[in-house]
């Protein structure tokens, strides 16, 4: 299986509440914990990340 990359895009600034990222959509427990999760796990992110970023155009 192909290792999932981190999807972020250097644009390293945290929304207003300071919980998540405005460049890669991630939260900061998902940044802090992104190196060490299965391969699993990082799918699952990505998969809410295009799912907060269809509810934040909306």
């Amino acid at each position: 299986m192909k290792q999932i990359a981190s999807p972020c895009v250097n644009i390293c600034t945290l929304d207003v509440a300071g919980t998540i990222c405005l460049g890669c959509g991630r939260s900061r427990e998902e940044i802090g914990t992104w190196m060490i999760m299965s391969e699993q796990e990082r799918a699952a992110i990505i998969q809410r990340l295009a799912e907060r970023k269809s509810e934040s155009r909306a």
